[in-house]
């Protein structure tokens, strides 16, 4: 298994998290088993471009995201930084205490 095939398989986890989507949800959704998406969340199974592109979709990004190529903040990060500069800096300070605790608490459940 390479790296880079393990990187995009975390990558996909993590979108597909995020969305709050199963893997059952996008195995039906890509028209393929369970069993498969898991496989290739694990970097295990490749992923060919239509099921990137669909992945990509489901999951609110961008291919660029998922391959970890992009050089700019996906959509909803740039999103969530507009809605911040309309807070207060005491806001903006909890804001970012809140993020740095889900980061940890997903970093937690990656090692499990």
């Amino acid at each position: 298994m390479s790296d880079d095939r393990l990187a995009l398989g975390n990558r996909l986890k993590e979108a597909r998290e995020y969305v709050g989507l199963s893997q059952e949800e996008v195995a039906e959704f890509l028209g393929i088993s369970r069993s498969a998406v898991s496989l290739a969340e694990g970097g295990k199974r490749k992923v060919d471009a239509i099921e990137l592109t669909k992945l990509a979709k489901i999951c609110q990004t961008t291919i660029a995201e998922l391959t970890g190529e992009a050089s700019e903040p996906p959509p909803m990060v740039e999103h969530l930084a507009r809605e911040a500069k309309g807070l207060t800096e005491k806001d903006q300070a909890e804001l970012l205490q809140f993020a740095k605790f889900l980061k940890s608490r997903a970093d937690g459940q990656r090692g499990k």
